[in-house]
């Protein structure tokens, strides 16, 4: 598996036992897995099935699922629930006067789980068992279908990742290649802070002094922060090209790219150093953005 996309919408239909069906799967981003799945009364069950299906197909995502039931033919065998639709009609009427309440319709209260549904006495056990294999199998044509729609969109999604990455070390290489950053003037930094800290009116003590001169030196220097975001760099890579589901991954390392760059800032003395540093953040920014949409 390659890098998949938590976007995508799939639809497959058929027949069997009389029967005309259509599934419609839609999943958009989400931090888990979860999946609501809407079918006929007569099949019922065939909910808790499906979910455990796709739950086994896809690791992350928000899924809609649902499933369109029809006799062939045209023939429908309606069964309205009197009584239930005569309950809302009448609690319908009660608020029909409230600010803000639109007035009932009967095709919503029609569409109203409960109400209005195909009879689910007309077919037989042995029909019926036949009818959900087929279902399910509809099902995992839909769960295909949508798994290559997620892989698309996903190798497009590889290809903006990838873009981001490489600015992220364009970036770094110029940070490192920054004349604030040259050992030289790391040393030229730290000469005139001590200077200014031995010239001080109320002058340090040597054991305070020294403490001082090793918090500078740390201050100064940024090749620690540009060689883990080197590691990174190569790590992030590595999960691009991996067969995993690897978007919690990569969002962990954008987390740690985005604590180098801040470091980064934090420790620049120089305009020109401070520019790429505060670069470096937007890229990583709109890598954080794109990885939301990362199974």
């Amino acid at each position: 598996m390659s890098l998949k996309s938590m976007t995508g919408f799939a639809r497959t239909s058929g027949s069997s036992t009389g029967y005309e069906w259509a599934w419609e799967i839609k999943s958009v981003n989400g931090k888990g897995f979860d999946a609501r799945v809407r079918v006929p009364s007569m099949v019922d069950g065939l909910d808790i099935q499906a979910r455990r299906r796709l739950a086994g197909r896809f690791k992350r995502g928000s899924f809609n699922v649902n499933l369109a039931l029809a006799r062939q033919g045209g023939e429908t065998n309606l069964s309205l629930n009197r009584d239930a639709l005569a309950k809302l009609l009448e609690i319908a009427a009660d608020f029909k006067d409230a600010p803000g309440v639109q007035p009932a319709s009967l095709d919503g209260l029609l569409a109203m789980r409960g109400i209005l549904e195909i009879g689910a006495d007309e077919i037989s056990d042995d029909d019926r068992e036949s009818l959900t294999g087929d279902l399910l199998a509809g099902l995992d044509q839909a769960a295909d279908a949508l798994d290559k729609a997620r892989g698309e969109e996903g190798a497009a999604l590889k290809n903006v990742l990838s873009g981001f990455i490489d600015g992220v070390e364009t970036l770094a290489g110029k940070a490192r290649e920054c004349e604030a950053a040259r050992p030289q003037a790391i040393r030229d930094r730290l000469a005139a802070k001590i200077t200014d800290l031995v010239a001080a009116e109320n002058a340090l003590t040597p054991e305070r002094l020294d403490q001082e001169v090793a918090l500078l030196a740390v201050k100064a220097d940024i090749r620690e922060e540009l060689d883990r975001l080197a590691a990174h760099i190569e790590s992030a890579r590595e999960l691009l090209e991996s067969t995993d589901a690897v978007g919690r991954r990569l969002d962990f390392l954008a987390q740690e790219f985005n604590r180098e760059a801040n470091t980064l800032c934090s420790k620049s003395g120089d305009v020109a150093l401070t520019r790429i540093g505060l670069d470096l953040k937007a890229v990583i920014d709109q890598f954080r953005e794109q990885l939301q949409n990362v199974e």
